[in-house]
């Protein structure tokens, strides 16, 4: 690898979104991934699914669809933990690394030896990033931690969906690669002040306060007001008209985020007194005014396809844009421009996998895809012998006694 973090070496011990999100991350950039997983099991959404890849007679593979999305850029190796002799290999390898990320239950690793204070003491170099449902503090500490616990309990679901619904998750685990998102400025943050005194440090990430900074704008319009923002469904809480309208063949959205926009789109909609009506003439009225407003443009709308406004208003400048399912994003000329659809050829499937690109785009030290998502131990053999020196008797005799992969 070549990229920005080509010195660096992650020890993943993470498993199923959060963690593997920041490694994959750290991998699109350079850095030499090292994924830990247990013998035999691995990492748990290596299982979650179907859909899996197939293999070159169509059958399902043990690569689900879920852990293809965050895993590439790695080296799989397959150790067990729990036995002295894994805890060792464990204690070399960070001998030789930079970072441990894990996300284990608060106290999870400590009896492994694999603890922050534990790692701080044997290795003061090393990033140690702690990823779980609530923190290392707090009354809540200990629980376990699930990215839908944490989109209820962090209030994402209750400002997500309609108004008169039900509260409603958002369509992905969104609290978990928020999360992920976090540990990756934490880690690079902490790499950053290492380079003063050679010290590592706690990176300590809750999928609890990951969620509650999401709300942004919703979360300060609690405390600047007192009362909690109401749900909008594809409405906007504070801008109007930001919402989904049906056209004659399909739905699209409006985005207007100024009185120059909304009076462009007037113009443009036949409708300029609207943009002259006090009651709509600025974003403050409008957002009073929205039951009135919504109704009338809902009506306009549904009178044209979706082609005459997406097309007509982008030439005046109002931001405007399809309801898009993923099929539709994909065939998107703007994606593949931007090289967000990529393929990498695997080990367990005949043809090139496709896979979401990453869409950090750096002049001179640009994201490289090196390595498809791994099967399970794939790397063990060559970073026991290349990166510990580790000879073939010494790889058969952990083989044998189960502290590593078969």
């Amino acid at each position: 690898m070549t990229g920005a973090l080509k010195d660096i070496r992650v020890l993943d011990l993470s498993r199923v979104l959060a963690g593997p999100v920041c490694t994959q991350i750290l991998g699109d950039l350079g850095a030499d991934i090292i994924k830990i997983e247990k013998p035999g099991e691995g990492d748990d959404t290596r299982y979650w699914g179907p859909p899996f890849l197939k293999d070159k007679d169509g059958n399902d593979t043990s690569e689900s669809a879920y852990y293809l999305s965050a895993n590439r850029n790695k080296k799989s190796v397959a150790i067990d933990i729990k036995t002295e002799e894994g805890q060792e290999i464990i204690h070399k390898l960070l001998e030789k690394s930079d970072v441990l990320i894990q996300n284990f239950k608060k106290g999870g690793l400590e009896k492994y030896g694999l603890g922050y204070e534990q790692i701080k003491e044997k290795h003061p170099h090393i990033v140690y990033c702690s990823i779980t449902g609530f923190g290392q503090t707090g009354p809540l500490s200990t629980e376990p931690g699930y990215d839908y616990l944490a989109q209820a309990m962090g209030g994402l679901m209750a400002i997500t969906g309609e108004p008169d619904g039900e509260p409603m998750k958002a369509g992905v685990a969104l609290s978990d690669f928020i999360t992920g998102l976090y540990a990756t400025i934490g880690i690079l943050s902490a790499l950053h002040a290492r380079k003063e005194n050679s010290k590592g440090q706690l990176v300590d990430l809750a999928l609890l306060d990951c969620t509650l900074s999401s709300l942004t704008n919703l979360a300060q319009y609690y405390l600047t007001s007192g009362s909690a923002a109401p749900r909008m469904g594809n409405a906007h809480s504070t801008i109007v008209p930001y919402h989904t309208f049906k056209a004659s063949d399909g739905f699209i959205v409006l985005a207007i985020g100024n009185d120059g926009q909304f009076k462009k789109f007037c113009d443009f909609s036949g409708h300029p007194e609207w943009a002259e009506d006090e009651k709509f003439s600025t974003n403050k009225a409008r957002v009073l005014n929205r039951g009135d407003l919504i109704p009338l443009i809902k009506e306009k709308i549904i009178g044209e396809t979706s082609a005459h406004w997406i097309d007509g208003l982008r030439k005046v400048d109002v931001p405007c844009g399809p309801v898009n399912t993923i099929d539709k994003v994909f065939e998107m000329e703007q994606i593949h421009a931007r090289e967000m659809q990529i393929k990498m050829d695997h080990s367990a499937s005949p043809e090139p996998l496709k896979l979401v690109g990453n869409p950090l785009k750096l002049s001179d030290t640009p994201t490289e895809y090196k390595n498809a998502p791994p099967v399970l131990g794939q790397h063990t053999e060559e970073v026991l012998k290349d990166l510990l020196g580790q000879s073939d008797e010494e790889v058969l005799e952990l083989k044998k006694s189960g502290v590593i992969g078969a």
